[in-house]
Order: C-alpha cells, then sequence, then structure tokens
C-alpha cells in the first residue's frame, strides 16, 4: 500500500480505519433508532426523580422547635442572604 511504512504498520492502519468505521456506523444505527422510537406510554416504572415530601408531623425527630431569639437570629441570617 505505502511504501515507506512496514507490513505491520499497513496491518495496524487497516484494522484501526476498520474499527472507526464500524464505530460510525454502530453510532449512526443507535442514532437512527432512538430519532424514531418514542417511549410508550406509562412503560418507565421507575424510581420518581423526586421524592414526595414528607410533613413534619411524619416523625418527631424530623422537627426541631427554636426558640424565639433562635428564630429572630435565623430570619436576621436569612435577610444577610443577597438574594440576586
Amino acid at each position: 500500500m505505502f511504501p515507506s511504512i512496514s507490513l505491520a504498520q499497513e496491518i495496524g492502519l487497516a484494522v484501526l480505519l476498520v474499527a472507526a468505521l464500524v464505530w460510525v456506523l454502530g453510532l449512526g444505527h443507535m442514532l437512527w433508532d432512538s430519532r424514531f422510537r418514542q417511549p410508550e406510554p406509562g412503560a418507565y416504572e421507575g424510581v420518581a426523580v423526586i421524592p414526595a415530601q414528607r410533613s413534619a408531623a411524619a416523625h418527631p425527630m424530623e422537627s426541631v422547635e427554636l426558640t424565639e431569639a433562635e428564630e429572630e437570629a435565623f430570619a436576621g441570617l436569612i435577610r444577610t442572604i443577597a438574594l440576586h
């Protein structure tokens, strides 16, 4: 094929080109299939992305009673946060 490179290099180049061609054809096949295939409604039954919010009454360890001073300190902290 090329007079300046060895036979091993020519074989390596041919294998590399075949692998690249197979990869491009496989990628094109995947993209072509996903372009027309729409999932059936209700087919996905996985876990919800965002879990449902639980109320504070769900478990006593999930709520904390704050004193009036703590509530004022928290309100002051919230006011110092710059909302942009």
